[in-house]
């Protein structure tokens, strides 16, 4: 039996203790493997225990996926972090689009089980911007896109009038390449054929937006 949490929760942290097990359910099949009794079986403690943190399976669940979001937003953090600075603004501006994009498509390629979790379970952009969705710099995916499309705006990188609803057109593109390399018909591609289709798609959202 795995030892998730039952040490935490001697500690008293038992939300936390079935949050670490449905993360680790996630990790191992996604979202449909993230299941309340499961996690309380791992956790070494009572379903009735679960209760009082997690009303049902879904509660859970929705904790999971925002937490896993959160991880996805560390990748990308790490990506713009390796960028050098050019100088040029609108050089940097661009290059931090394209660090979000591939640092989300390096989440999908690396933790399956956990971005399908955290961005294919029902959800809507009201939630989107949710300290619980937030890595450790404190922005959610959805943040740090939005962040880097400003600066492109700020820099001259992109028109004004183009930067409405622009979240929407690069998110909705690189999220399908995900997909398809994780769950369609790209799981075949060798490493060097995902690398190249990854930074072909997110130079072309640049040019796009």
């Amino acid at each position: 039996m795995s030892t998730v949490g039952r040490q935490t929760y001697r500690h008293g942290d038992l939300r936390e203790t079935l949050l670490s097990a449905g993360l680790e359910m996630a990790r191992e099949g996604g979202p449909d493997a993230v299941v309340l009794r499961e996690a309380t079986r791992r956790a070494g403690v009572s379903p009735n225990a679960a209760y009082r943190h997690f009303a049902d399976r879904r509660a859970l669940l929705l904790a999971v996926s925002a937490t896993a979001q959160g991880l996805a937003a560390n990748s990308m953090e790490a990506a713009i972090a390796a960028i050098p600075t050019s100088g040029d603004p609108k050089v940097d501006a661009r290059e931090g689009l394209r660090a979000v994009g591939l640092g989300y498509l390096a989440f999908a390629r690396t933790e399956p089980g956990l971005f399908r979790t955290a961005f294919s379970v029902p959800d809507d952009l009201s939630n989107a911007e949710s300290p619980a969705k937030a890595g450790s710099g404190g922005r959610t995916p959805f943040q740090l896109l939005a962040g880097v499309l400003d600066r492109l705006v700020e820099a001259g990188a992109m028109p004004r009038e183009r930067r409405a609803g622009a979240e929407l057109l690069a998110w909705s593109s690189v999220h399908g390449l995900g997909m398809l390399m994780i769950d369609g018909p790209l799981r075949g591609l060798t490493e060097d054929m995902i690398e190249d289709a990854s930074a072909r798609l997110v130079d072309m959202v640049a040019r796009g937006l």
